[in-house]
């Protein structure tokens, strides 16, 4: 069994609130798990206004897909995130 992990840090465009970083990420965070059966959280930067760093996991047999499911993901986010951009992310297994 592996354990892969992923950490994105988002900057976060047009955001003047911690109400209005919440309306960008909740979309974002429920979604996910739908689309990539992955779990996903907002896990770092709570406070912070413009930046959001999110942690994915998953649980799976064979490392090359748990790392092709986490890269689709942050692809995914990506795309269809306008308002905000990827500024980095990394990908972890144990």
């Amino acid at each position: 069994m592996h354990v892969g992990t992923c950490q994105i840090t988002l900057q976060l465009y047009d955001v003047d609130s911690i109400k209005a970083k919440r309306r960008i990420l909740k979309p974002v965070l429920s979604r996910l798990p739908k689309e990539f059966n992955i779990s996903a959280a907002e896990v770092d930067h709570n406070d912070v206004w413009r930046t959001a760093v999110i942690g994915l996991a998953v649980v799976g047999n064979d490392v090359a897909k748990l790392h092709a499911r986490l890269e689709k993901a942050v692809a995914w986010i990506e795309r269809q995130r306008l308002d905000a951009s990827v500024e980095d992310y990394s990908i972890e297994f144990r």
